[in-house]
Formats: structure tokens, sequence, C-alpha cells
């Protein structure tokens, strides 16, 4: 896609509140899209798009964390996708087992926070107690928050922040009037976590996929019809320039 060219420092939501200026997003989300298409065009078996994809996901982390973005959500399986093949459903878990066991030096060298949104029912014992390991691991660093998106879908999500507090008002813990978007936001599965200032997507597609619905109510969108395989560090460059170059009102109009 055509992209304007870079420009001055941009307003994110927080800043737009403070009156503080930033050059670039705190939080980039990412759908990773394109995989399986980008296999069959090689004329290779889909499974070796996603683990294409795993080298990808290795090089951007790293370029993230390198450019200080603070935090950096990858849409790696959601809700929906359980429909696909059980075998390649079984190689994306064990992909996903393997990343998160051979890349604890590179989040350890990077000062990398892990975490996790999703619902963890479904995901293999063996996959969840990688995950879980490398994040507390992990727990003590300082550096960029690298946040996965496993077994997600923002519906889902939302209706449980909704269920959650329905429960706390029939039993009287809560007080329905004094609910709020903040405290609706405590529910969801990004609670603490700071709303994404950019969204991209890889592979050409339109959508948003039922990823972070409420969260990405104004991040910036910038779609590549680059496949996630071949996605590199000047493609993210490309996405940072194009966010810098926007103007970003909040529903305000820019100052004169």
């Amino acid at each position: 896609m055509a992209l304007t060219p870079a420009g001055e420092g941009v307003t994110s939501a927080a800043e737009a509140r403070t009156g503080e200026r930033s050059t670039g997003p705190r939080h980039v989300a990412i759908i990773m899209d394109g995989n399986g298409r980008w296999a069959q065009r090689q004329g290779l078996p889909r499974i070796e798009g996603h683990r294409r994809g795993v080298a990808t996901v290795r090089r951007i982390t790293e370029h993230a964390a390198r450019l200080g973005i603070e935090q950096l959500t990858l849409y790696c399986l959601s809700s929906e996708n359980w429909r696909r093949p059980q075998a390649e459903l079984s190689f994306l878990m064990h992909l996903l087992e393997q990343y998160m066991i051979e890349e604890r030096s590179l989040l350890m060298r990077q000062k990398i926070r892990l975490a996790m949104i999703g619902r963890r029912t479904g995901i293999p014992d063996d996959t969840l107690r990688a995950l879980d390991q490398t994040a507390e691991l992990c727990s003590a660093n300082d550096g960029m928050r690298l946040c996965l998106a496993i077994n997600y879908g923002a519906r889902g999500e939302i209706t449980d922040a909704a269920r959650s507090l329905a429960r706390d008002a029939a039993a009287g813990r809560l007080d329905p009037d004094t609910i709020d978007e903040a405290s609706f936001a405590d529910r969801l599965d990004t609670a603490g976590m700071p709303d994404p200032d950019l969204l991209i997507r890889t592979a050409g597609e339109m959508r948003i996929s039922n990823f972070l619905l409420w969260q990405i109510s104004y991040a910036e969108i910038w779609v590549t019809p680059v496949a996630w395989p071949e996605f590199e560090e000047r493609h993210l460059d490309e996405a940072l320039a194009a966010y810098a170059s926007r103007d970003r009102r909040f529903g305000g109009l820019t100052p004169s």
C-alpha cells in the first residue's frame, strides 16, 4: 500500500491528555497473516509457512525491542483457528512450545517481558507449561513487553468481562451505576496494558478478524501486501514512518 511520508511526532491517547508528544507508538499490535498462502506460492506445505513465520517473529521482536517500543502484541492463534486441520494445529502448538524454550536467551538478553492473552482451555499442557515457565523467567525484566494472543477472540474477551462484572453486581459486590470504561477495561485480558497505537496487518487483508476490538478504538491501521514470512525489519520501519506522518486528533481538531 502507498505510504504517506514520514513527518513530525504525533500524539497518542495518553499524550493527548498530558500534552506530551512522542515520535512513535508505545504499543504495536500485529495480525500476522499469510503463512499458509506464502508456503503454497513456494510449492511448500502450509506448515513450512508457519515455520518461516516463527523466524519472522524472532526478527521483528528483536527489532521492536531495539527501537524502544513499550509493547508488541502478536496475534498467534485466534479462537476461530481451531477449525483448521488437526495436523496443522498440532504443528502450531509444537512450534509455539519450541519457540518458548529456544527464545529464552533472546528474551533475557533483550530484557523482554512475556505475557499471554486468550483462553487457556484447549491449549496443550506442554505448551502452557513452556509459556508459563518462560513468563516466570522473564518476569523481572524491565524492557519491552511481548504479548502473545493465543486462542484469543475479542468478542469472547468482551463477553467474559461483561460476565465478570455481572457476577459481582448480582452478588452485591459492585454497584452497576459505577461501571465505566475504565472498570470494564480492568476486566479485559489486557488489563494494565496500554491500548495499541498502531495495528499492522500483513498479507493485504482489510479485516480486523476479531482482534482487540475494544483496545484498538483509536489505533492507526497499516496494511501491507507482504505475507508474514517475508515481513522484514524495514517493513516495520515503514509502518512506524506512516504512523509518524498521521495527524491523530481523537475526535478533536488539530491546533492551528
